[in-house]
């Protein structure tokens, strides 16, 4: 009797809901994305709940078999609820998704916090991939962080936890955009690097930073990126105080939850060492009882943007079994 082809593996579309744009993906059991299509994030929440519904009956349109829906979105996201309490660089408001997407689709929905879901893949997947206790922090305009504790994304009682970037670091420091003063977002992010280089380039109009932009008003983040990546001794001082304040985060995390490795994604991760040494340095000066114990490795995240939709999709896979 001839034998039987094997089953195809079960998959799922993962959605990851960013500030800039949306990732969509279909991806099996093992973390391989079979489809992908993205698509510029609206400024508005009517018009983002209808991006991400779009951009879901695409994939399902083109991908038979698929067995359930997950969605990592930036914010606060109740769990299992699925509702997007709120999320300062996104428009939606009070947006129960997990409700929205499962009358659409039929299919079992899940609906996580996006870093969370970037943490489940890195885990499973990624830099992180055998340790059951690992913490991502993923820095870009703002600063997300997931934890895997125990083998499980910890999300708090009501999903809302492990908001590790909006711990308050310094009580006299910059406005952040969730409201707060001295948040590590405020700190520690690329927002704050684009911030820090506007200040400098104000202070030395005829330097690289300002030169580079055009104006101190124009400084971003990428322009201290590229005048430090040219040598540039004003550019590497703000990476030196970036990483200092990233260090101060890191070492609380290590403190409290000890993992085993800490990663580190999000675009500004793309400058590797010169945002990981200062951060090295600055985590031993911190952290509790240095004397007695190990650091952790400090490592670049390695699945790159596909992190959040892999890690959304494979949580949903994990939930409906």
């Amino acid at each position: 009797m001839p034998s039987q082809p094997p089953a195809p593996r079960p998959a799922a579309v993962g959605i990851d809901v960013g500030g800039t744009k949306i990732l969509g993906g279909v991806v099996d059991a093992d973390g391989a994305v079979l489809d992908s299509e993205q698509v510029p994030t609206p400024k508005d929440g009517q018009g983002t709940l209808a991006a991400i519904e779009t951009l879901v009956a695409k994939l399902l349109a083109r991908n038979q078999g698929v067995a359930a829906v997950g969605v990592g979105a930036a914010g606060l996201v109740e769990w299992p609820g699925g509702r997007i309490r709120w999320a300062p660089h996104n428009a939606y408001r009070d947006l129960p998704l997990r409700e929205v997407l499962a009358a659409a689709t039929r299919l079992p929905v899940v609906v996580d916090n996006d870093a969370n879901a970037a943490a489940w893949a890195e885990s499973r997947f990624g830099a992180g991939h055998g340790a059951d206790d690992m913490v991502l922090l993923t820095v870009g305009t703002g600063i997300g962080t997931g934890l895997v504790l125990a083998g499980r994304v910890y999300r708090g009682a009501a999903g809302i936890g492990a908001e590790l970037g909006h711990m308050i670091v310094d009580v006299d420091g910059a406005r952040c955009p969730c409201g707060n003063v001295g948040c590590l977002e405020a700190m520690a992010s690329g927002s704050a690097l684009g911030r820090y280089g506007r200040e400098a380039a104000a202070a030395d109009p005829g330097g690289l930073i300002a030169r580079l932009a055009g104006g101190a008003a124009e400084v971003t983040g990428l322009h201290v990126t590229r005048a430090a990546e040219a040598g540039d001794a004003v550019a590497l001082g703000l990476f030196e105080r970036l990483g200092s304040w990233l260090g101060v985060g890191v070492a609380n995390a290590l403190t409290i939850f000890d993992p085993a490795v800490v990663v580190v994604g999000g675009g500004l991760s793309a400058v590797g060492e010169l945002l990981l040494a200062p951060t090295r340095a600055n985590i031993g000066r911190w952290v509790h009882g240095r004397a007695y114990r190990e650091l952790p490795p400090l490592v670049m995240a390695s699945l790159g943007p596909a992190a959040g939709l892999v890690g959304a999709a494979t949580i949903a896979l994990e939930e409906v079994g």
